[in-house]
């Protein structure tokens, strides 16, 4: 079995989510990762560091409109540039795909700042969280 190799000036780690024997992630993998991991985190969900997260669990319930997806897009941007040094967010973008009103995608586009490459991540959003998912719906 050979070794996997990652650039040392990007880091690398344990890989998320973590769950049988430990993988480990590097270079433009584990910044995908970390940021999956700051905008899957609600605010006050790590006790000793409440303020991480990006606060979107906050809106799941929101109506679709388009000052939820601008203020989503800024809750984004602002939790990336707090929370990780190693991009350069360039661009955040929050739009509903046509075939399925329940969610929103969060496109973001970044570039790493030890090497200029681009790092492009789709991220879903769901909104109204558990509506038909079976069991029937509830109004809420």
């Amino acid at each position: 079995m050979s070794a996997v190799t990652f650039p040392d000036f990007l880091g690398r780690g344990w890989a998320f989510p973590i769950g049988g024997p430990p993988r480990y992630a590097g270079g433009a993998d584990k910044i995908a990762q970390s940021i999956r991991l700051i905008l899957s985190t609600a605010k006050g969900e790590r006790p000793m560091l409440p303020g991480f997260g990006a606060g979107i669990h906050d809106r799941v319930f929101a109506a679709d409109t388009a000052a939820l997806r601008g203020v989503l897009a800024a809750d984004v941007r602002d939790a990336l540039t707090r929370w990780e040094p190693r991009v350069d967010v360039l661009d955040v973008r929050v739009e509903a795909p046509a075939d399925d009103p329940s969610r929103l995608i969060i496109s973001i586009s970044c570039r790493i700042r030890a090497n200029n490459a681009a790092l492009n991540i789709v991220y879903p959003y769901v909104l109204n969280e558990g509506v038909g998912l079976g069991g029937g719906d509830r109004a809420r």
